[in-house]
């Protein structure tokens, strides 16, 4: 032991310099040392030995080149104007000639530090930056109310705060029935349902590629006719209208994806093909499951389909509840869709219309003009009926999986290196082979570059860069088909850029199966074993790493077993959430509430830069009455303001805002009280062409919105511009917000918690103690955090922060505080992977507990408006209590008996070199040190309630 521990301590020196490097592969060293550390893997007291083998190998491992044309989006959008600095600016004034993938000066200098002086050093390291960005001028933290613009120019804004001006002599403060919804917009093509590959005709029976047309219903609202011929098996009626299948429909389940696979969604005439008769009304759509409802579900109209010659399908919604199994005798699946129906416990609309998704699709604007749609965004989501919890991972998997990269190296034989699926290559077709793998990603928000076939179920994928940029590689969406059951398939997504990700604390990716969708589990769950995230011998080019040489990119590893045969799937890093979606769900809202309770306005903010709208939303009750009294209450209601998704990735955002829309249109007393108490202003979503167009960060200009807020340009980020403007408009008028939130997504930590701006706790972080303890601040920035720690359980108070940091001084959160003057100015973080402390502790975060999350914040509110003002509002807390325990009761989940890691990012004994190595466009969140500011004995000794009725805004 002691010998082999000091031959690896000399190679560890001598590979140290390049030289050496060099010397170490011509005398084959890298297939001793793999040979010998895999001999000593079935001892775990020689692990340290095989560690240090694993460091010297993937030290040595050359260098590669990612297998790319340029590293620059596949997509080209041109700005209306070039910026004159910045990154943006060098990636248009690179000549054409310059290869941007990798230097040819960079082959493995000797610049890395040793792997475990990173480790040692990193926490260090990362405090001394922490301390050094922290803002310490008093004068630049003290808020100053900026005008910006004069009052002339924001005038501008006037038409969207109608609710100032209006006296309501004109309207009917009656009871309204909800108007119906009727869609206006210009359809811009047909929409066809996407294919990872065209199957073998041979597999298709009798069925052909061909349309399923939307036919429009008669006023009576009569079944679509079918034809059924040679069919011999007709599925009689059932009484009320009904229809059952047949145990026998799952056995051709299968051939109803692949028909469905085919499916073109346009509005064309009925195109019939040989042997094949369609007809479906125009207010079902198409067909999503071959199982029928067996209870009344008033708002889903009853369709039905003939897919295949000599069968008759009978067909219904997924989204209806009591959604029947495939095997009528299976009880315990049963119950399960029973349970998954009983969840929702919301008094609101249906907000997914998969025929109202398609025109909304048509409408959408994306740079490579997408013609299909994904099936998990016209199926819809709904969480599913169990617990997932956080991934416990196995020991050895991260050495398992570098030792399988360096075999790479050695038996380059095995290595098949085919590339099935390239965005760079118009004209490239899919290998017909049947064990390949299909892949697509040419939908909305869709990211998926490159596809290469390494062994025979082992791919590579590569992530597009953000449009007009040349990094940002995180969230990715795409499909996959072709696959066999029982096969472990290993995806490695190769061009990650951050340097630790919560793949290696217990995420997982998510999938989505269009199988499990047609047997009535249309939802997206946390799937994938052996995931890990680390290192990898791709480097990146110093044009990529803002100037730095010798990084590299890091993998995103796991494994798939599928369960079924020609399905189609879905990966995503977390749960999709497109634009179109957004603009369904508020179509939904608008034509579903009630005018004489809720007064809900959607207008148009501005026009992004490839022509989508960003829509604005307007909720508050209606007056009372048109009297001087009740419109003079009306219109001095407090504002509430909210914004969400100015990173296209951090998609939980946007389920949150969904919780938050949802629960704001909701007919709850708590919810009438509410809107009775403000008026919200709402950007549910900042930047829709990053997320139409699948970037992570960026919009189409390909800069970072939440770093625009100081100087925002009109026209390359109106979005930006126009948001600020509204805050401006709104201080000019003296009506400042008594909230702003601006809801994100965090890779890196778990919960949910809050980022505010203090300058007695930012001057606190510096250590000058004195300091701040002459400075006499307002506390009452602290109160809403507080209340959401007592009544979210996602939520955690110890997690948020209220430092100012320079990095962040042009984020939303520090400009509307300093600028604007909102002290209670925030950005809320939803963790991507789940939570370590609370009800929730050791699960993985779902849809459920993230509209959950924005449904709490709305009650939070209401709490706060009862703390700060207690003179005016007299809320019974009773009320609040019974409308908390409403929410909870919709989402009980119980900490199950599993592993759970004690703290958030805790070290592993096989701890790899994953250390940090760099700060990726300052996206290092430098405000992780929260929960460390000691209030005043004189603070400490108030309740929430005294603290905020002391210092009222």
């Amino acid at each position: 032991m002691l010998i082999r521990k000091g031959i690896l301590q000399s190679l560890k020196s001598v590979t140290s310099i390049k030289l050496g490097r060099k010397a170490f592969i011509d005398a084959n060293g890298m297939k001793i040392l793999y040979n010998t550390s895999q001999e000593c893997l079935a001892v775990r007291t020689l692990d340290p030995l095989v560690n240090t083998s694993s460091l010297i190998m993937r030290k040595c491992f050359p260098k590669n080149r990612l297998p790319l044309p340029t590293i620059k989006s596949s997509f080209h959008f041109q700005l209306p104007i070039i910026p004159v600095t910045g990154p943006v600016a060098q990636l248009y004034s690179l000549p054409p000639e310059v290869d941007d993938v990798v230097d040819e000066s960079d082959d493995n200098d000797d610049i890395d530090l040793e792997a475990e002086n990173e480790v040692e050093n990193e926490d260090d390291l990362d405090q001394s930056f922490k301390n050094d960005d922290i803002e310490t001028d008093i004068n630049k933290l003290r808020p100053q109310q900026v005008p910006g613009r004069t009052i002339e120019e924001l005038k501008m804004y006037e038409h969207l705060f109608p609710e100032l001006v209006d006296d309501f002599q004109d309207y009917e403060l009656i009871s309204k029935e909800p108007k119906p919804f009727v869609f206006e917009g210009k359809a811009r093509g047909p929409i066809v349902v996407p294919t990872a590959g065209e199957e073998a005709p041979g597999n298709l029976g009798n069925v052909k590629k061909g349309a399923v047309t939307k036919e429009k219903a008669s006023p009576k609202g009569e079944e679509a006719k079918e034809d059924a011929k040679g069919h011999d098996r007709t599925l009689p009626q059932q009484p009320g209208g009904q229809n059952r299948v047949a145990a026998s429909a799952h056995s051709f389940n299968n051939d109803l994806v692949k028909a469905l696979d085919r499916i073109t969604l346009q509005n064309i005439p009925s195109q019939v093909a040989s042997g094949l008769t369609t007809g479906v009304r125009k207010d079902c759509g198409l067909p999503l499951t071959v199982l029928s409802c067996t209870k009344a579900c008033p708002h889903v109209a009853k369709c039905g389909s003939t897919l295949f010659e000599g069968r008759t399908v009978h067909l219904g919604k997924l989204c209806c509840t009591g959604v029947e199994t495939e095997d009528d005798e299976d009880t315990e699946s049963h119950s399960s869709a029973e349970q998954a129906s009983s969840v929702d416990t919301s008094d609101g609309p249906t907000l997914h219309d998969p025929d109202l998704y398609i025109e909304i699709v048509k409408n959408t604007k994306s740079v490579p003009e997408y013609s299909e749609v994904a099936y998990p965004d016209y199926f819809g989501h709904i969480p599913p009926p169990f617990k997932e919890p956080i991934l416990e991972r196995p020991y050895g998997v991260q050495r398992t999986k570098i030792a399988q990269d360096i075999e790479r190296l050695i038996h380059q034989n095995d290595i098949i290196d085919r590339v099935v699926y390239d965005l760079d290559n118009p004209t490239y077709t899919t290998p017909e082979e049947g064990d390949i793998l299909k892949f697509n990603s040419k939908f909305e928000s869709g990211n998926l570059r490159k596809v290469i076939q390494i062994r025979k179920s082992e791919y590579d994928l590569i992530l597009n860069s953000d449009i007009n940029s040349n990094h940002y590689h995180q969230w990715f969406y795409f499909e996959v088909s072709g696959m066999r059951p029982g096969v472990a398939y290993r995806f490695n997504i190769i061009n990650c850029e951050k340097s630790n990700s919560q793949f290696n604390y217990g995420m997982q990716p998510l999938m989505y199966s269009v199988q499990e969708a047609l047997n009535a589990r249309p939802w997206w769950i946390r799937m994938g074993t052996d995931i890990c995230y680390y290192k990898n011998h791709f480097s990146r080019s110093s044009v990529a790493a803002g100037g730095q040489k010798g990084k590299s990119y890091y993998t995103i590893t796991f494994t798939v077993s599928f369960p079924h045969k020609d399905d189609v799937c879905y990966f995503a890093y977390h749960y999709p959430y497109t634009y179109s979606t957004l603009q369904m769900h508020l179509q939904k809202l608008e034509s579903a509430h009630n005018p004489q309770q809720i007064y809900f306005r959607k207008d148009v903010l501005c026009k992004t830069l490839s022509g989508n709208s960003c829509p604005l939303v307007t909720i508050t009750a209606m007056p009372e009455s048109s009297y001087y009294e009740h419109i003079c209450q009306f219109r001095t209601r407090p504002y509430i303001f909210l914004s969400a998704r100015v990173h296209p990735g951090e998609t939980n955002a946007s389920w949150v805002m969904k919780g938050t829309l949802e629960y704001l249109m909701s007919n709850s007393p708590t919810a009438q009280s509410l809107r009775e108490s403000y008026i919200f202003k709402i950007v549910p979503m900042l930047n829709p062409d990053g997320v139409i167009n699948g970037n992570h960060r960026c919009s189409l200009s390909g800069e970072d919105l939440n770093r625009q807020w100081q100087s925002p340009n009109p026209e390359l980020h109106p979005t930006i511009y126009h948001a600020k403007g509204l805050l401006q408009y709104l201080a000019a008028v003296k009506r400042l917000p008594l909230v702003y939130c601006d809801y994100h997504g965090h890779s890196r930590k778990k919960n949910v918690f809050m980022y505010g701006c203090s300058i007695k706790e930012t001057v606190w972080h510096t250590h000058d103690n004195a300091a701040s303890c002459d400075i006499v601040e307002d506390m009452g920035y602290r109160t809403l955090p507080k209340i959401l720690s007592h009544i979210a359980p996602a939520f955690c108070m110890s997690s948020c922060s209220f430092v100012v940091e320079k990095s962040k001084e042009s984020t939303a959160r520090v400009v509307v505080w300093r600028e604007i003057g909102v002290q209670r100015s925030y950005t809320m973080e939803s963790t991507l992977c789940g939570c370590d402390q609370g009800r929730y502790k050791g699960l993985q975060i779902g849809t459920r507990e993230l509209e959950e999350m924005g449904a709490k914040f709305c009650v939070g509110l209401l709490r706060l408006k009862r703390l700060t003002s207690p003179l005016e509002y007299n809320l019974p807390s009773s009320l609040l209590d019974f409308e908390n325990d409403l929410i909870e009761s919709s989402c009980k989940v119980t900490s199950p008996t599993t592993y759970v890691l004690d703290e958030d990012e805790p070290r592993f004994l096989e701890e790899v070199d994953y250390s940090a190595e760099s700060n990726d466009e300052l996206e290092v969140e430098l405000a992780e040190n929260s929960g460390d500011y000691e209030p005043s004995a004189q603070e400490e000794a108030l309740s929430d309630s005294e603290v905020s009725r002391t210092h009222l805004i």
